[in-house]
């Protein structure tokens, strides 16, 4: 009807009826491809800066910033239960979790190693850097999971909080830190004022990064009846970000990349997210 004369109240229509449908096909895409057995759980997420000292912990740092104004544009909850600041700037790592809809599932495609280059703001000869972090994500099992863990096989330490991105700063000994003897699993927790909170947000973690690692046990024995190989390690970056001497952002999984390095980093992270989920659908 409207190739025949302009209707303006039916073209207002037609765009209001475009914008649902839209909305309809981006809600069945997200439900197929989210449809995994951990997507709909919360995330624990840990940044670690790789070899470089102060460059590396201010990449990791810049990646946590990023990560927060994504989670505040998509209102998703995140509470920091981990902070360790850098000695002269950045971060030594941070651990942190977060609830909203689809938290692991749309999350877990950030998984991997994320690669810095641009002049570095503490060189002053102004030379090019390279910088590395790792960005760890797993499920938040928030209710009881069959992992068995003796008592006998971790070592509980109480120490004083003094973490910069905790919410309470208190100078009893409240924070914790247990490790899983067996596999050195570590989890820290001093968000709490309260040691036997800050123990239970501990357990909780500790038994989700134990799932995870029996979880990849038996995948590691499936693929060696497979026969295929995976090469893991700090070279095989997910991302690079290049902000000199050009400005390209590209994801090495799924070939989306975008020059808008200062939306990215601003939180502007859906392409990729989306870009890793889909091709991840059509693997099968």
């Amino acid at each position: 009807m409207l190739q025949y004369g302009q209707d303006a109240s039916l073209e207002s229509e037609l765009k209001q009826i475009l914008k649902t449908l839209s909305l309809e096909i981006d809600s069945l895409e997200e439900s197929l491809v989210l449809s995994g057995p951990y997507d709909s759980l919360p995330a624990v997420i840990t940044l670690h800066p790789g070899a470089g000292g102060t460059e590396s912990g201010d990449w990791a740092e810049m990646l946590f910033k990023m990560y927060k104004k994504w989670m505040d544009a998509k209102k998703f909850k995140y509470r920091i239960v981990d902070y360790q600041p850098g000695d002269e700037a950045g971060i030594k790592n941070v651990t942190f979790t977060v609830r909203g809809k689809n938290a692991y599932g749309l999350l877990k495609s950030e998984k991997g190693i994320h690669r810095l280059v641009r002049i570095s703001p503490f060189d002053s000869t102004k030379r090019r850097h390279t910088s590395f972090a790792l960005v760890d994500v797993i499920p938040l099992f928030e209710e009881e999971v069959e992992i068995e863990i003796n008592k006998e096989d971790l070592r509980i330490d109480t120490f004083r909080s003094s973490s910069a991105g905790g919410q309470h700063l208190n100078v009893t000994d409240s924070a914790v830190r247990i490790t899983h003897i067996p596999t050195n699993t570590i989890v820290t927790c001093q968000d709490e004022r309260s040691q036997m909170l800050n123990r239970q947000t501990a357990m909780q973690i500790l038994k989700s990064r134990l799932y995870e690692l029996e979880m990849k046990r038996k995948e590691a024995e499936l693929e060696k009846v497979r026969g295929e190989k995976k090469d893991i390690g700090w070279g095989n970056q997910i991302r690079s970000y290049v902000l000199q001497p050009y400005q390209l952002i590209k994801d090495h999984r799924t070939g989306q990349e975008t020059g808008d390095v200062e939306a990215v980093l601003n939180g502007e992270i859906d392409l990729f997210i989306k870009g890793y989920l889909e091709k991840k659908l059509l693997k099968g």
